[in-house]
């Protein structure tokens, strides 16, 4: 039978049991129920919450891919919960990619790999970045060289190598995302990804990998053997 939160015991209210046991203490329904205030005339806000964390499998990752539209579909849920749902997974994807950032000194591919998953894992579009590093590969500037669509995006080779002059890199790493989840190199990858190589060796900036990267894992140039010259 339906109860409305504010007949429940105050330990068990979403805000009270916030402040009177802490955050960890409450499960993802009751933090989203926080946020969205109030359920519906036949639900609570965090029985309404739980059923749209059910239709994600529970899993928040999923969560956040959810449109606005498709939120707005559960009775009780209008725009503006909507928003706030979604500005509260983005700024959970912000924080954690803020986070990632704290590997400043390069390593390995899965270095690269926890930096840039949060940024551009998950979109459902290419983007292609790179990452200018000094010589004791620490990381000085990254940016965004193009965005494009579903399958491809487009790479000004010369842009690189100005925004590296300008930050005095002396190395880069090239990466970017496959919306597909496809974990390997096509042959449009294999083809740009030698163009930069050459034109390094005539600026003496090198490239030290070019790394796909999807929402699970990561496809290392360097680590499959492709940068053997």
């Amino acid at each position: 039978m339906y109860t409305p939160i504010n007949q429940w015991a105050e330990d068990d209210r979403p805000r009270e049991k916030f402040l009177l046991k802490g955050k960890s203490s409450l499960s993802d329904s009751e933090l989203l129920a926080i946020l969205i205030g109030s359920g519906s005339r036949n639900e609570s806000a965090v029985q309404l919450c739980q059923r749209i964390l059910a239709s994600t499998n529970n899993n928040l990752n999923q969560l956040g891919k959810i449109s606005i539209n498709e939120l707005t579909s559960f009775k009780g849920i209008g725009e503006a919960k909507a928003i706030s749902i979604a500005a509260a997974l983005e700024l959970g994807r912000r924080r954690r990619a803020e986070e990632a950032v704290q590997f400043t000194k390069i390593s390995s591919s899965k270095m690269v790999f926890e930096i840039m998953q949060p940024i551009i894992g998950e979109l459902p579009h290419e983007e292609f970045w790179v990452l200018y590093l000094n010589n004791s590969n620490k990381i000085i500037y990254k940016s965004q060289l193009s965005k494009g669509g579903i399958t491809g995006t487009v790479v000004d080779v010369r842009l690189i190598f100005k925004t590296a002059f300008e930050y005095n890199a002396t190395s880069i790493i090239l990466t970017h995302n496959h919306p597909s989840g496809k974990l390997g190199a096509s042959e449009a990858d294999i083809q740009i990804t030698k163009k930069i190589r050459e034109a390094s060796k005539h600026l003496e900036v090198q490239v030290l990998d070019h790394i796909i990267i999807t929402e699970h894992g990561y496809y290392s140039f360097m680590d499959e053997g492709i940068f053997t010259d």
